[in-house]
């Protein structure tokens, strides 16, 4: 297979060949699940690739706790149905396991895993609280202990999901975790072992590789899984001779299958599911979505199906200015279709502004992004920057500039602004995969 064949075949998996119409919890796991380290993302990956979305959806059903944001795959934040929490989190337990001694190394012999596991669970059933409080439980409770040490044992061993409140993307900065087991009132399942777990990979994102599957999961033991799998799958290579394992009925549509443009938001899985993840960004342009300090996931935008730039939101009372910054300059037709979708996304995300304009950034060298709109667990967003006459305009806003195609509906002026920081830091290598084992989980760990 190509990689443009293998593009076309993930997006179609991911419900971005084109939107879907399909009941919210059915799209969150036809995807597994949706990263969720900010609050935001998964609303807007789900407005990406379901038919009539609306973010009173997914808020309803998180409060309803048929969804659940919870430390899931490599030990990190994704929105996830119940359903399938009790399903596969004892399938991906193990790696949160290795994770502590991973990251803990000599300072795990001193902890005693089954009684701080008991003792934070009577402490969350009381009602639920932040992981900074149960520190101090913690330090209470032990106060020879390390601190530290004993909260991320807790973690990754105690299941915990974090608790709604009543904002806009359904949580706070800082959540309230509760054990997942008292709050889903329902027991977790066997979830069909690794096998299980593969197949639903494959089914989302395949066709991929052994180390493609492991690089996901932080599963060891991948290729043993595949084997006992080998009457369930068929094969491929790649351009690079290497083997792809796939559900034979699964979707492969043909290279010249058109792909509408998309935006994605912060740490999209579909960016992060493959240790070659040329199917989806080219090797130059990983280091320009990653933030080298945080390892934070900027949100992207696809044309043709791979990603072509960044994009962020600016909030200037009530105006909202979505500003796309490419990595090459684009096609007229192009920058047509993104300022349609990007307006449309735009109204989703701010949709109590007053005035909405799209913004091209001239195609280039990457410009570090600065603080976006408001929002509970919103990303931040590039800001404003320089008014470049060689920069392609939005194809929009209704501002002074003639010779430019106007964009659907928006209003604002396009002024000009101070121009942003200088360019990210020279990133030497290809940002990594978020963990297939349990130092990369370790890494993840370190950032929370």
């Amino acid at each position: 297979m190509t990689r443009v064949e293998l593009n076309r075949a993930t997006l179609a998996r991911q419900m971005l060949l084109s939107r879907e119409r399909t009941a919210v919890v059915r799209g969150i796991e036809r995807l597994v699940a949706l990263q969720a380290q900010l609050a935001r993302p998964p609303f807007i990956g789900l407005w990406s690739r379901l038919e009539g979305f609306r973010r009173e959806e997914l808020v309803r059903l998180i409060r309803r706790r048929e969804v659940v944001r919870a430390p899931f795959l490599r030990g990190t934040l994704h929105l996830v149905s119940a359903k399938d929490y009790l399903a596969l989190h004892p399938v991906i337990a193990p790696v949160h396991h290795a994770a502590v001694r991973s990251i803990l190394r000599g300072r795990a012999d001193a902890l005693d895993v089954a009684r701080l596991v008991a003792e934070a669970r009577a402490y969350f059933d009381e009602e639920p609280r932040t992981m900074d409080e149960l520190r101090d439980h913690l330090a209470a409770l032990h106060p020879e202990g390390d601190v530290r040490a004993m909260a991320l044992a807790v973690r990754m061993h105690l299941p915990v999901v974090q608790v709604p409140a009543e904002t806009a993307w359904a949580y706070p900065g800082t959540a309230d975790f509760a054990p997942a087991a008292s709050w889903l009132g329902a027991p977790f399942g066997e979830g069909g072992g690794p096998r299980a777990l593969v197949l639903r990979y494959l089914a989302s994102f395949g066709p991929a590789t052994a180390t493609d599957m492991q690089t996901w999961s932080g599963l060891t033991g991948i290729k043993d899984v595949l084997r006992s799998l080998d009457d369930q799958l068929c094969t491929f290579r790649d351009e690079r001779g290497r083997e792809l394992f796939d559900l034979p009925d699964a979707p492969r549509p043909p290279a010249d299958t058109a792909a509408p443009a998309r935006f994605l938001p912060d740490y999209d899985n579909v960016l992060l599911a493959h240790d070659d993840r040329t199917r989806i960004i080219a090797d130059e342009h990983r280091a320009r979505i990653v933030l080298s300090a945080n390892l934070r996931i900027l949100p992207t935008f696809l044309v043709d199906g791979f990603v072509a730039g960044t994009w962020g939101i600016e909030r200037q009372k009530a105006s909202a200015t979505l500003v796309i910054e490419p990595f090459e300059a684009l096609s007229r037709a192009a920058r047509e279709e993104l300022a349609a979708e990007g307006e449309a996304l735009l109204r989703f995300i701010e949709e109590d502004a007053g005035a909405f304009e799209v913004r091209f950034e001239k195609g280039g060298a990457a410009k570090a992004p600065a603080a976006r709109a408001k929002g509970d667990g919103a990303a931040k967003a590039p800001a404003a920057r320089a008014k470049d006459k060689g920069a392609a305009k939005a194809p929009a806003a209704r501002a002074k500039d003639k010779g430019a195609p106007k964009a659907p509906a928006a209003r604002a002026k396009d002024k000009g602004a101070p121009k942003a920081p200088a360019a990210r830091a020279k990133d030497k290598g290809a940002p990594k995969a978020p963990a297939a084992r349990a130092k990369g989980v370790a890494k993840e760990q370190r950032r929370r």
